[in-house]
């Protein structure tokens, strides 16, 4: 897939942030989100400017793929207590439209259906918790060469979001993916193992996840 060249210089940065402002949904099409992700941007929608913002934090939240923080014991304790099960791109858009259910969210339809298309294509994944076959939690994000960028999780069951991460971590240190991104830190991606690292670092880093050849 031919990518279409991005010039974030025609939008306007806003005050006392670190997000780029283009305002409007046509710039939620596959080549234009593959190159914007190849250059360090992601895109949430803000109701507050009621338009969809690149963001490209510094510092970054990363998570190291091959030295993830171990699974607690009451984890494990629940993994095996509900038995739960794990697959991969079996309900890709039902996973992110329960991430987007929530009272605020930064995912507006016209999102699922781009990334729903990414997912298409190949390059957009969802991993998926099920209970006695039942889709209790799940995550999903985008991935270009060996780099993986997680977008967002949810969780019906105790646990269920976190089992799919490190069923992620499973997957992308089988494939040797390099890069597995988190965007910004919070409490919850901290109790995973996300750190912050500059952004000079992350694209560095980023610059040689996107030119290998990996299969999620």
């Amino acid at each position: 897939m031919e990518n279409k060249e991005i010039n974030f210089n025609d939008a306007h940065y806003l005050e006392d942030t670190n997000k780029t402002a283009i305002e409007g949904t046509e710039y939620l099409e596959p080549n234009f989100i593959i190159d914007a992700y190849s250059k360090g941007y992601f895109p949430m929608y803000e109701e507050l400017y009621n338009a969809v913002l690149w963001h490209c934090p510094d510092p970054r939240a990363v998570i190291d793929i091959n030295n993830p923080k171990q699974m607690s014991r009451s984890l494990k304790r629940n993994i095996t207590k509900f038995e739960y099960e794990v697959k991969y791109d079996t309900q890709f858009e039902t996973v992110m439209r329960k991430c987007a259910d929530r009272d605020e969210t930064w995912i507006i339809g016209k999102m699922v259906g781009a990334y729903t298309e990414l997912h298409r294509l190949g390059f957009a994944h969802s991993v998926e918790t099920y209970y006695e076959g039942q889709l209790v939690g799940g995550l999903y994000g985008l991935t270009i060469g060996g780099a993986f960028f997680g977008e967002s999780m949810f969780s019906t069951k105790t646990d269920a979001s976190k089992f799919a991460f490190y069923k992620l971590i499973e997957n992308l240190k089988e494939k040797e993916f390099i890069l597995l991104d988190s965007q910004y830190i919070n409490d919850f991606t901290e109790s995973l193992g996300a750190t912050e690292i500059p952004l000079i670092n992350f694209k560095k880093t980023l610059a040689k996840a996107i030119i290998l050849e990996r299969r999620f």
